[in-house]
């Protein structure tokens, strides 16, 4: 690379600004593993939630530092770094980390200090937003002000750093069949209704959490009315969920207002712990049938599980910033999956727990082995209700007339069963469109990105960024089930 040298040396000396610093991606950029020997960033500026209280600006910023220090620089992650520099990690991190407390769901992302918010549209160089609320079912005015307002705002404090060379805004994708790496338009929907406008849907929220606070609708209430909201209209414009639903128009806000602004967009799928770390993701599936507690799943055993490990996010993150450094382009959306080179099925998926559970069983706390079953799989819904059906509801159709007849002597029961069927069947509608997914992610931009940016520069080789690369049992069976069975079962 004539211009940058190496993607280590793209990155010396340069101030970035990482909005939700205590998320998932954000600590994969600060810890990775290919960073770790990086010191020449003059400041990483870390944005991090804060609590919306009437709080001192002075104690939500101890409560944040606290916050940062335990979930983030103490997280197994960053073990590799406290190894390599020893005693010199936390003066390492004193110089290169500046804690900001804020809320991007604000006007100037809710930073209080006058000062410092100068200070930081001076220095800043790169901004990399990742702060995003990413429950498929949140609250529909939560929803709303981070993934979709909290976008405008990001792009209104970038406006205003004169130093700015480029805006990373991460985002991601959903749409039936082939999904390109193209921008959503302002009021498009996923099922050609119109009307989609963004000022109605934060008024809607507005008005309908308005509406329940004068009524006197309990907290409990409250947040059960505003997370249907939100399904109902991300439902009404073709989106699954209120999560998808809000990022899109989160990019809408983009291309609306970006104007001159220098912005690439990166869109994840399915994002897992890195490949190369033994920390890995938590799908409860996993946690269920190798306890002995999952006998079933509903899924299309030829159904797409589009996986990406998170250093691969994170290092083309920093290949598209050194890429765009080196020749401003157009091609300005990448998608980072791998369903369109590398992809697994939920038929694989259902094999390495099977393989790796029945060579070694999750001894559990009494000291006993837990023997495992080839799971019964629902291909479609008809069968699982079904099932459902058989084995649950006509049993608590059955408490129900019982508890009549005997004074409501099982109510407890009844509420109780009730409750997880319920729960069960609400979780399967929201995610059925992911357990029967048919989409291709398009990744002509990042296939064209990786070519490039590998044909400059040899060092990238020891990057991971190509989904084929990626060994799926390999990965299952000596990196994620270790990992879940070390960090995340009791």
């Amino acid at each position: 690379m004539d211009k940058c040298g190496s993607a280590m040396e793209f990155l010396e000396n340069k101030n970035i600004l990482i909005t939700g610093a205590t998320g998932f991606l954000a600590k994969s950029i600060f810890g990775g593993e290919n960073l770790e020997g990086s010191t020449k960033c003059q400041e990483t500026l870390f944005t991090v939630k804060s609590s919306k209280r009437d709080d001192s600006f002075g104690t939500q910023l101890i409560e944040k530092c606290i916050i940062l220090i335990v979930k983030v620089i103490g997280k197994d992650l960053f073990q590799v770094l406290k190894k390599m520099w020893g005693g010199d990690f936390d003066t390492l991190i004193s110089e290169k980390v500046c804690l900001v407390p804020g809320e991007v769901s604000l006007s100037e992302m809710g930073l209080k200090d006058s000062n410092l918010v100068a200070e930081m549209k001076n220095q800043v160089e790169l901004i990399v937003n990742l702060a995003a609320t990413t429950k498929f079912d949140e609250r529909y005015d939560v929803a709303v002000g981070t993934n979709t307002l909290g976008v405008k705002h990001v792009i209104s404090f970038a406006k205003q750093c004169p130093n700015l060379k480029l805006l990373v805004h991460i985002s991601t994708g959903e749409r039936g069949g082939l999904i390109l790496e193209t921008p959503y338009k302002l009021g498009e929907s996923l099922n050609d209704i119109q009307g989609l406008d963004i000022a109605t849907e934060q008024r809607v929220a507005e008005e309908k959490f308005k509406q329940l606070e004068e009524s006197g609708a309990s907290k409990e209430a409250i947040t059960s009315a505003m997370k249907g909201l939100g399904l109902e209209r991300a439902k009404m414009y073709g989106w699954p969920n209120v999560y998808v639903f809000t990022k899109a128009m989160g990019e809408m806000v983009i291309n609306d207002v970006k104007n001159n602004l220098p912005v690439i967009i990166i869109r994840p799928t399915i994002v897992t712990r890195p490949s190369t770390v033994i920390l890995l993701d938590m799908l409860q599936v996993t946690v269920g049938y190798a306890t002995g507690k999952l006998t079933c799943f509903l899924a299309g055993i030829t159904a797409i599980i589009d996986l990406v490990p998170a250093d691969m996010v994170v290092n083309t993150i920093i290949m598209a910033m050194v890429a765009y450094e080196l020749k401003p382009s157009n091609k300005t959306i990448y998608h980072v999956g791998s369903s369109a080179r590398n992809s697994m099925r939920y038929i694989d998926f259902q094999r390495f727990n099977y393989q790796y559970f029945t060579k070694k069983p999750w001894i559990n706390k009494d000291g006993d082995a837990v023997k495992v079953e080839k799971v019964t799989v629902f291909n479609n819904m008809t069968s699982f209700q079904k099932y459902m059906n058989i084995r649950y509801l006509v049993f608590l159709k059955g408490l129900e007339f019982a508890n009549k007849v005997f004074c409501h002597s099982f109510q407890d029961k009844y509420n109780d069963m009730k409750k997880k069927i319920n729960f069960v069947m609400r979780l399967i509608q929201l995610y059925r469109p992911y357990l029967f997914f048919n989409t291709i992610f398009d990744d002509t931009n990042a296939e064209r990105l990786r070519m490039d940016i590998q044909k400059k520069d040899r060092e990238t080789e020891t990057f991971l960024l190509d989904p084929k690369e990626i060994n799926w049992e390999d990965y299952f069976m000596n990196i994620h089930f270790p990992g879940l069975v070390k960090y995340v079962f009791k």
